[in-house]
């Protein structure tokens, strides 16, 4: 059994993302702590990393280890940024069904921010 993580990332608040999310997942695979994690992106967290350049080459840092991001396509396209978050390499899917799936698993924990 593989131990995996899924990181809700709903903050819009840069220091969260800077400092908690981006920090442990730039360290989270190489340091073994899991053996997969996704970070997803669900509301105004998808804005926030659209227009803001220091956090998209924070995101390309853990994007290196293996860390996979996505992005709940209802909200970035509501904000308009869809474009802008699969040019950074960040899948936009319908976000409901993985996280309900990830709740529901014994495989996966889940963590929100």
């Amino acid at each position: 059994m593989k131990n995996k993580l899924l990181i809700v990332w709903s903050s819009e608040e840069k220091e969260v993302a800077k400092k908690l999310i981006l920090l442990y997942g730039s360290v989270m695979l190489p340091r073994g702590y899991w053996d997969e994690a996704t970070i997803m992106l669900w509301g105004p967290s998808a804005r926030l990393l659209a227009n803001d350049k220091e956090l998209q080459e924070r995101v390309k840092v853990v994007q290196d280890t293996g860390v996979k991001f996505n992005v709940c396509v209802v909200c970035s396209d509501d904000y308009g940024v869809t474009a802008q978050l699969e040019e950074l390499g960040i899948e936009a899917i319908h976000t409901g069904e993985m996280l309900t799936q990830a709740l529901q698993s014994d495989d996966v924990k889940v963590i929100t921010f």
